[in-house]
């Protein structure tokens, strides 16, 4: 349990209209207050990304703050709490929103820059990237995809003169083909939307985050899972997080430390109403088979899992399931 980075990732700042994405100014405020007072590091994503690629442990405790999406609220609600602090903080864009109602300008975008925010590619059109359209073979949805991230790509670097070294899945959305798409792309790290904490030795290009909009944007919410370490799980079976046709209920087929997990404890949750179903493998200490007890619901789901560490505190796992309208 060497290094471990908790990613938070924020959409809106005191717009109480948009309820599941927005975060009270005050409670922002005091988290990165409780960031302060605790002396938990603030890094630039830059930073975990190349420890990931250089294969260095990670630091002992640390978080990353990221916002999707560039909503005026975070210029004008979160900026001023950032200076204060002079935490980094990663602004991804959607470029073809970026001048439109809702949404900031290539001028505030630059003067942002400016102040030490780095930005990051969230596509230019912000669309379900694992969707096929009607009649759209796979090498066409390849060529839709890849032109989609490029132009964003272009617009940024265009508009600001720098370009960008980090991608957002939109949705959080992603498959083990768009992210070598990402990957093949150049950049050196890519975040998606499922709850957990960056380890040493994680994927880079499916770094998960802590949302911290609507239910989940309380002070006591960012405190716990602030606090949360890793769950280190050796996956025994190749996991495709999309789901293919007539896949109602994906198995997990997972290998954890009795040696740094109480694993009588471990844990497990589901969205929707539903049960995840933990069940030992007979005579193999620490393996496991975790499934839904019903079929999933919803366009997006997960399996998360939490168990103690005999060292003190929690871990967390998080496992994302897609099931695109189409299939793709």
């Amino acid at each position: 349990m060497a290094g471990q980075v908790n990613m938070f990732i924020y959409h809106r700042f005191g717009e109480p209209r948009y309820p599941s994405t927005n975060i009270e100014p005050e409670v922002f405020s005091a988290q990165l207050q409780y960031l302060a007072d605790q002396k938990i590091p603030v890094l630039p994503l830059a930073d975990v990304a190349d420890c990931l690629a250089q294969g260095r442990d990670l630091p002992e405790h640390a978080v990353v703050l990221t916002v999707d999406d560039a909503f005026p609220s975070f210029l004008l609600n979160a900026m001023p709490l950032l200076r204060t602090h002079h935490f980094p903080v990663t602004l991804f864009v959607n470029t073809d929103s970026v001048g439109t109602p809702g949404y900031l300008g290539w001028d505030q975008l630059r003067q942002l820059m400016k102040e030490g925010v780095r930005l990051g590619n969230h596509t230019a059109t912000h669309d379900y990237l694992l969707e096929r359209r009607p009649g759209e073979t796979h090498d066409l949805w390849r060529q839709r995809v890849t032109d989609d991230i490029v132009r964003a790509q272009q617009a940024i670097l265009r508009e600001t003169g720098a370009k960008p070294e980090f991608f957002a899945y939109p949705y959080g959305e992603y498959s083990p083909e768009l992210a070598k798409i990402v990957k093949t792309l150049g950049f050196r790290a890519a975040v998606a939307q499922q709850s957990g904490v960056v380890g040493d030795g994680a994927d880079r290009f499916t770094l998960p985050r802590f949302p911290m909009g609507g239910g989940f944007a309380t002070l006591d919410g960012f405190k716990s899972k602030a606090a949360m370490a890793p769950l280190q799980i050796a996956l025994l079976s190749e996991v495709d997080p999309v789901l293919g046709p007539g896949e109602t209920a994906p198995q997990l087929n997972i290998r954890l430390s009795p040696q740094l997990y109480e694993l009588e404890r471990l844990q497990g949750f589901v969205q929707g109403d539903n049960r995840l179903v933990i069940t030992p493998v007979s005579g193999r200490l620490g393996e496991y088979t975790v499934q839904a007890e019903k079929p999933l619901t919803g366009r997006r789901n997960k399996y998360t899992l939490t168990v103690p560490l005999r060292s003190g505190g929690w871990a967390w796992f998080s496992q994302p399931w897609f099931r695109p309208q189409s299939g793709g």
